[in-house]
């Protein structure tokens, strides 16, 4: 069984006759995937690096229960965007419109796209909190920006094979 049958194998009739929807089922699992990665990446973040280490809070230009409700907003974020994206992914599983690079692709861009906006965006540009205090910044930001670099480009690598795949097989 080659690729081919097996995407023939999971696509309906119906669906598999309107080419014009596959577009749209493609970018769909793209995003339902990329929002799947950006909560489980801030999970992780949150309950490593807020919870486990105590290397910072989400907001640490303030108090230290100001810093605790920031992450515990944080933490409400990534769990609505992982719940959420659990059910827009039932909802393509039901419609057997589940296309696995797309999503695999959507959740390595969403994990490196978060980490890399938390490194430059929350950290550089606003100073909202470091990795870490107390040390020498440039190995763990390159660690933390070099981790999303690769996780970014591998999503876009895996993306731009499922785009090779679609074309050559329309």
């Amino acid at each position: 069984m080659t690729a081919r049958d097996i995407i023939a194998s999971s696509t309906p009739p119906s669906a598999a006759s309107r080419q014009g929807e596959e577009t749209p089922l493609h970018r769909r699992n793209i995003l339902v995937g990329f929002l799947f990665g950006c909560g489980i990446v801030a999970f992780l973040d949150e309950a490593v690096f807020h919870q486990l280490l105590h290397w910072h809070h989400f907001y640490d230009r303030s108090t230290g229960a100001a810093g605790l409700v920031s992450d515990g907003l944080f933490h409400a974020f990534s769990w609505f965007a992982t719940v959420a994206s659990l059910f827009l992914f039932a909802d393509l599983r039901r419609r057997r419109a589940v296309r696995t690079r797309w999503w695999v692709g959507g959740i390595l861009v969403g994990i490196g796209t978060f980490q890399l906006f938390d490194g430059v965006v929350h950290h550089k540009v606003l100073g909202l909190h470091e990795i870490r205090y107390g040390v020498d910044l440039l190995p763990y930001d390159l660690v933390w920006n070099g981790a999303a670099l690769a996780f970014l480009l591998a999503g876009l690598v895996v993306l731009r094979g499922a785009l090779h795949d679609h074309q050559r097989n329309r």
